[in-house]
């Protein structure tokens, strides 16, 4: 019996599976502050479902990047739960959770997370098993389509902020560029549990966020820091 939760970005995904059958699943996408609405809406899925925290196996978490806020959230969860639980925790990638969206598609898969000014968390993948092409980073938008554009393949793009790219993509890509249909753009707990599969479990205090970027105050200490040094 598998708790698979994401809080990564503005989408709030969790599912219930038991012996690879979803009993369960709810996505929202209502831009609610996920620290009000992850854990009760957690509780009432179980609640629907029958399901006591006892019956609980395993805990899947997606671990970012994404919102700091976010995935710090669905963490805390996810560790406080198999902490408790004495069961495994498992993590994966949010940006592969968005990926098998277009685990089907003949080409690569882009999943896009907007970080503003020209940003984005993202990565490409390619094949069934979502092979990691170019790894999870925040990056340049503009730049890192540049190096997509460089493989000349057909690429598949997934993720709520897609709209906000959309221009961009289509005059990097042209006709290169697919976009997957709206219903496809959300996460789902389901694909996150389906990925843990393939994962280690780690020790629950040796679980961390995979930010993928530098705080802005951190940011601001290094540029201070090289301005010294000149």
């Amino acid at each position: 019996m598998i708790l698979g939760i994401d809080t990564s970005n503005s989408p709030l995904a969790i599912a219930l599976v038991k012996d690879a059958t979803v009993l369960i699943e709810e996505t929202q996408n209502l831009k609610i502050n996920h620290s009000l609405t992850a854990m009760p809406a957690v509780e009432e899925l179980m609640k629907k479902a029958k399901i006591a925290p006892g019956d609980l196996t395993q805990i899947v978490v997606a671990e970012g990047p994404g919102s700091y806020t976010g995935v710090r959230i669905g963490l805390t969860i996810a560790k406080t739960l198999a902490w408790s639980l004495k069961i495994p925790l498992v993590s994966v990638s949010s940006l592969k959770v968005l990926a098998a969206n277009g685990q089907g598609f003949d080409g690569l898969v882009c999943p896009v997370m907007d970080a503003r000014r020209g940003t984005a968390f993202t990565a490409l993948y390619e094949g069934e098993h979502l092979e990691t092409v170019i790894p999870d980073q925040h990056s340049d938008f503009k730049a890192f389509l540049e190096q997509v554009r460089t493989y000349g393949r057909p690429v598949l793009f997934t993720g709520v902020d897609l709209e906000i790219h959309r221009s961009l993509i289509e005059e990097m890509l042209g006709e290169l560029a697919h976009f997957a249909q709206f219903q496809n753009r959300l996460p789902r707990a389901s694909h996150l549990i389906a990925l843990a599969a393939n994962e280690e479990a780690k020790e629950v205090h040796h679980t961390v966020p995979e930010y993928r970027r530098i705080t802005e105050a951190e940011a601001n200490l290094s540029k201070t820091n090289e301005g010294k040094s000149q």
